[in-house]
């Protein structure tokens, strides 16, 4: 809703004010719908199975419930994303041209400056052939510090003398990230109605901007647009599996929640356009009191941010397509381990904030979501664990396979999405073999994940801090690669010999303990190189 009472709506040549239903107002109450329809029969099921209920049944219906609204609410994103009406947005107009301006800001904090200069330079180049360097300036905002600083500030030198960029660094890491640009915004933001936040490997066109631009203008209300990103290609096996899921799945999935979110959407913390007048009632998130890691600053501040401004009546919106606008993954399964450690404790601290006085009910979903992407593994662990030592009833082998048969929903919703979109029987041929090879990867990878998020979680709960790109995440690992998940693996399988009397109980461990027994061998393949062709 707009100040004088409008909304905005998306038409066919662009984005207007007009009287017309807010955006997610029609989609929200389908993605509830579809996501109880889903999971309620699966939970019903499972009672009837059990009945009648003991304490046990109970702990584990209760567990059973909330991995299945989980999993039901993933399946229902996809298939309102797949069902989605609204045409692409076309983009800006050929002759417009911006008239706020806009700052680019690239938040770095030690990683490598060749790298960061060849983007900042490619960036800067692409702004000048449009013509839109006289209302757009680049700024790299650096925490770097140690001996890393001097090599960064030599690095782009040549882009400093030359006027490409404005640098400046902090001398005292305060409030990491979000300090960082909240102290420029207060320093240096007063001639910019808009700043495009960029991680130190995000990448983006100018095209994508301009298109961003356009929509900021022509949306008073508009405080945020997060745009899509893409996974830049990457060498190893590991790096190019997480880049062919977020290819396949990613566009019907991110449309689903910009389908149902609206006005209300997310914040991913870099590649989105904001309204630095929306973000500074937004920038001073509070302190959450105690210790880390349940107190102090909130890691994954990208989130909260995003549910403050809805707050405060500003739209916070997703643009799915991710074309002209890409980060780099996670080269090896350790970094991603170690990114992945950062991210469950930083979302752990949305507990405290999910129940804030005057949030929206879709930003409260999405805190939620983001809790549950990483309880989820405990919980599944805990389940199997249950299951393997009570005795898994044989009425509940249809009752758990529905649940995991959800898990492919968004799979079977991007293959519906790629056959409506194409009609050339090689390309999907093609895409039907990217499918097929990127659910036998992921399902031997996803035990993997299991076991090191459920460490996480319970690292979190023992009260141990893992703290932000510290020097100890670089130290080398005490156990060869692949060790902690044969270990659970092998726990799994005498549970299962110990406390086991089901033959129905040998298939879902063969699934799981066997990638877990294979991880001293899968992890080291999955982070090899493979050959360019």
């Amino acid at each position: 809703m707009t100040a004088g009472g409008t909304v905005a709506y998306r038409s066919a040549a662009g984005w207007s004010e007009n009287a017309a239903p807010s955006r997610g107002a029609r989609a929200f109450p389908a993605f509830l719908a579809v996501t109880l329809g889903l999971s309620i029969p699966l939970v019903a099921g499972l009672i009837a199975v059990l009945a009648p209920l003991e304490a046990l049944d109970l702990l584990l219906v209760t567990l059973f419930a909330l991995n299945t609204l989980w999993v039901s609410a993933a399946a229902a994103t996809a298939l309102i994303g797949l069902m989605d009406p609204r045409p692409q947005d076309g983009g800006a107009p050929p002759d417009w041209h911006p008239a706020e301006r806009t700052a680019v800001l690239f938040l770095v904090c030690g990683e490598d400056p060749e790298q960061i200069a060849r983007r900042v330079a490619a960036m800067h180049r692409d702004l000048d052939r449009q013509g839109a360097l006289t209302t757009t300036d680049i700024w790299l905002l650096s925490d770097t510090s140690g001996p890393a600083a001097p090599v960064e500030t030599r690095a782009l030198a040549p882009l400093i003398e030359a006027g490409k960029v404005r640098y400046r660094r902090r001398a005292v890491n305060i409030r990491r990230k979000p300090g960082n640009l909240a102290e420029w915004i207060e320093q240096s933001g007063a001639p910019y109605q808009s700043m495009l936040v960029m991680d130190a490997d995000s990448e983006m066109t100018a095209d994508r901007l301009r298109h961003m631009r356009h929509r900021m203008e022509h949306q008073p209300r508009l405080g945020l647009l997060q745009s899509g990103i893409a996974l830049r290609p990457e060498g190893t096996r590991f790096a190019r599996l997480l880049r062919l899921s977020a290819r396949l799945t990613g566009p019907v999935f991110i449309r689903g929640v910009d389908a149902w979110a609206g006005s209300a959407g997310n914040y991913w913390g870099h590649n989105a356009l904001i309204r630095l007048a929306a973000f500074r009632g937004a920038m001073h998130l509070p302190r959450l009191s105690g210790p880390a890691p349940y107190g102090g600053d909130f890691l994954s501040h990208d989130f909260i941010e995003a549910a403050w401004l809805a707050r405060d009546g500003w739209h916070v919106e997703i643009l799915p397509d991710s074309r002209g606008s890409s980060e780099a993954g996670p080269g090896s399964l350790e970094t991603f381990h170690r990114r992945d450690r950062r991210w469950c404790q930083g979302n752990l601290q949305h507990l405290r904030a999910l129940f804030s006085r005057g949030l929206h009910a879709r930003s409260r979903i999405h805190l939620a979501s983001g809790v549950q992407s990483y309880l989820s593994s405990p919980i599944w662990l805990a389940l199997i664990l249950l299951f393997l030592t009570a005795g898994m009833a044989p009425g509940a082998v249809p009752v758990l396979s529905g649940a995991l048969a959800l898990l492919l929903v968004p799979k079977l919703a991007a293959i519906l999405r790629f056959r409506r979109r194409t009609r050339r029987p090689s390309r999907r041929r093609l895409f039907l073999r990217a499918m097929a090879v990127e659910l036998w990867l992921s399902t031997l990878l996803s035990p993997l994940v299991m076991v090191r998020q459920t460490l996480s979680v319970c690292a979190v709960l023992a009260g141990r801090d893992s703290g932000w790109k510290r020097p100890a995440e670089r130290r080398r690992r005490p156990l060869p690669q692949g060790t902690i998940e044969a270990l659970a693996g092998a726990a799994l399988v005498a549970v299962a010999v110990l406390g086991g009397d089901h033959a129905s109980q040998a298939i879902w461990l063969t699934l799981i303990a066997g990638p877990l027994l294979a991880a001293p061998w899968l992890a080291p393949w999955l982070d090899s190189e493979v050959p360019a062709r």
